[in-house]
């Protein structure tokens, strides 16, 4: 059956068909304006690990949404589908994972890498294969663009990112809307130059990336501090405190998120941690830190970028928990995300 028939046949008003893709459409991948790419992978997660289950997490839980969205009405009909999730990636994850954690461990237990031939050994295991998913990421968003289809990753750790940018960098100049708790500027840690902890380091590094805009921000070192200092007229961050500061002294949020995109050029990427959220809205999450935006407040956001006109080239949500609550809200912030993406690429 064609897409055209598909479309005609469905009820969106109907019961979830498990059958289906995601959000119990239809669709296949190959016909769909928007693809899903689902990386279980959370190799460098140094607090609480579970990030790999995320992509399972939110397709098991997407057959529960009502697609009406009033933002954007009818975008499920411009189709959309995930991949089959890769057996190869969770296994290769699983692996390099105990790599990870044997270096995790000998750091907080105070060892020299310098004097452990073994762990340096380690170290650059789990670099290589860190590298080897960017790459691979890279090359099917590239092959999605190519396809005139819109890219949306579903990590997985926010290390996941890489690839995609990548790709994208190589076809256009974009800006970056970052929503996140951390500002993920370290150029490496604990060795891993691939760390969730630096992922917006190589952003910034990559040619192509014109703005970073990050919003939420509460949790940084001192290094990330110098890194956005020394680079002022290209990230700019919105520091969670500051962000209530204003809302407590009388400004209103619609204000400060058209404040906020006027930041960031026509062209935009999002990527959306959900630890940039009130921790209660992501409980599994690998690093959640108290405050945070509302989910109103960052669909509100997001909505502004749209009615701004920005073009929404791609997108990630990562870092989702494996609990019943992660996938509930992350999946309606996907299948928010998504409708828009497609409407700004109109």
């Amino acid at each position: 059956m064609d897409k055209e028939n598909k479309r005609a046949q469905f009820d969106p008003s109907g019961v979830g068909n498990k059958n289906n893709n995601i959000f119990g459409l239809p669709f296949e991948v190959e016909e769909s304006r928007l693809v899903f790419i689902p990386v279980p992978w959370d190799v460098t997660v140094t607090n609480t690990k579970g990030a790999a289950e995320g992509p399972q997490n939110v397709f098991s839980s997407s057959f529960q949404i009502d697609l009406y969205d009033p933002m954007v009405p009818g975008a499920w009909k411009a189709g959309m589908a995930m991949e089959q999730i890769d057996p190869g990636i969770i296994s290769t994850n699983q692996q390099v994972r105990l790599q990870a954690e044997k270096v995790i461990r000998f750091l907080e237990d105070g060892g020299d890498v310098d004097e452990n031939a073994h762990i340096q050994g380690l170290i650059n295991s789990v670099n290589e294969a860190c590298e080897s998913l960017a790459l691979t990421l890279e090359k099917s968003t590239l092959q999605y663009l190519e396809n005139n289809q819109l890219p949306f990753l579903i990590g997985g750790d926010h290390s996941c990112t890489t690839g995609q940018i990548r790709a994208l960098a190589r076809e256009s100049e974009f800006g970056i809307l970052q929503i996140d708790a951390h500002a993920d500027m370290r150029k490496d840690y604990q060795g891993f130059t691939h760390s969730h902890a630096s992922v917006m380091h190589q952003a910034l590094e990559t040619k192509g990336v014109t703005q970073i805009v990050q919003v939420g921000i509460r949790e940084l070192c001192n290094e990330e501090v110098q890194v956005i200092s020394q680079n002022h007229k290209k990230v700019k961050t919105y520091f969670d405190h500051d962000l209530h500061e204003r809302l407590f002294e009388g400004e209103n949020w619609s204000d400060i998120c058209t404040e906020i995109i006027e930041k960031l050029p026509d062209n935009i990427y999002v990527t959306f941690d959900v630890d940039g959220l009130e921790p209660s809205l992501c409980p599994g999450t690998g690093t959640p830190v108290p405050g945070g935006l509302s989910f109103n407040q960052a669909i509100y956001l997001l909505e502004t970028a749209m009615k701004m006109g920005k073009r929404i080239i791609g997108a990630d949500l990562v870092e989702t928990g494996p609990t019943p609550l992660d996938g509930i809200v992350s999946c309606r912030i996907i299948y928010r995300m998504a409708g828009m993406m497609i409407q700004s690429n109109e």
